[in-house]
């Protein structure tokens, strides 16, 4: 009895599969479609199109990390200023485990001085992202880091979820629709979206990496909308799995002799007011820079200390804009140009002793 309600059990679920992977098929398809809509994936791709096309070994600095690197760190302002030849490789929502795995795949056509890791501690409390890592895989080439970072840090269900293109776009999917729906309202009923919640300005990718941005923080970021208002350091716990991969980054720079400064960069001044005990989620890195040898600067602190910036640098309530941008890296630069001074003079020691 128990057998044949196993088979009868057994055939309902192939004739259940059977009829979804039609219907999955059909559902994966608009949402890959869907990926190609997103001007973040636009930007991703002529970032990395740019670097694959770089002459070998032709790269002095390297930025890496989030969406906090490329809107902090403009390669042109510190290429102008040093003579050196640099890159931003910053990737939306990019957690620490893709980071590192983005600078393995930096290694294999380029050996900077300097890497400047952006650290963004939103991006250290979480076990797995997996929209972020699909961002990655679209751009990068090398097939076989990709199996890596599979086998390596994705959780069992999330190859699952990877492996079937309706769950792997579908961020991409549905903030298409959503953009797509808000327009064919506004025509169909003749309204507009209220100049308070429109964006003022232009964002297009420029060069080396980098995005170009002149917007300003919306009003109701000020207070309705803006992400940081219920966020109390004493509930902040740095996860093992982003931990792991930042020291495995730090590490590789070093077995590569390649100097590495950790960076966080600053989130809206109206943004810090609103984080509770923010220096224990400071003191995390900070207390990590110390035993590893690192220079960390904190560019909340920073800020705090010394007034930079005002709500109107940021294009939204945690990032950067170009005005911003400009007065972040005239304060890194000294700090850019001696970490380069110090590589210069190890490697030409190196090459003495050997």
């Amino acid at each position: 009895m128990n057998i044949k309600k196993t088979v009868i059990f057994a055939l309902k679920a192939a004739v259940f599969i059977a009829a979804l992977v039609p219907f999955t098929a059909k559902l994966a398809q608009k949402y890959a479609v869907a990926s190609t809509e997103n001007k973040i994936n636009t930007y991703n791709e002529c970032r990395w199109n740019d670097f694959y096309a770089l002459p070998k070994n032709s790269l002095d600095v390297v930025f890496l990390g989030s969406s906090h690197s490329y809107c902090t760190f403009d390669p042109e302002i510190f290429d102008e200023a040093l003579g050196t030849s640099s890159f931003q490789m910053g990737m939306p929502l990019q957690h620490m485990d893709t980071t590192y795995y983005t600078l393995l795949e930096v290694l294999n056509y380029q050996h900077p001085k300097c890497v400047v890791l952006e650290v963004y501690w939103d991006m250290m409390d979480d076990e797995f992202e997996l929209t972020q890592a699909g961002y990655l895989f679209q751009v990068m080439k090398n097939e076989e880091l990709k199996k890596q970072y599979i086998t390596q840090v994705f959780p069992p269900g999330e190859r699952i979820k990877y492996a079937i293109s309706a769950f792997r776009y579908q961020t991409d999917y549905f903030a298409f629709k959503s953009s797509d729906m808000k327009k064919k309202i506004e025509l169909k009923f003749d309204v507009e979206t209220p100049a308070a919640q429109k964006q003022v300005g232009q964002e297009y990718y420029r060069s080396k990496g980098c995005n170009f941005c002149d917007y300003k923080m919306l009003p109701d970021e000020f207070d309705k909308t803006n992400q940081y208002r219920e966020l109390d350091g004493k509930k902040w716990k740095l996860n093992d799995t982003q931990k792991k991969y930042l020291l495995k980054l730090t590490d590789k720079c070093k077995e590569e002799g390649i100097d590495i400064i950790w960076v966080t960069a600053p989130v809206a001044n109206v943004s810090m007011d609103y984080i509770k005990n923010y220096d224990l989620i400071y003191g995390n890195f900070e207390k990590l820079a110390i035993e590893n040898k690192v220079t960390y600067i904190d560019y909340n602190r920073v800020n705090k200390e010394k007034k930079l910036l005002t709500n109107d640098n940021f294009r939204d309530d945690a990032h950067l804009n170009n005005s911003g941008i400009a007065i972040i890296d005239r304060e890194f630069l000294p700090v850019l140009e001696e970490h380069l001074k110090k590589s210069e003079k190890n490697s030409k020691f190196v090459k003495k002793g050997t």
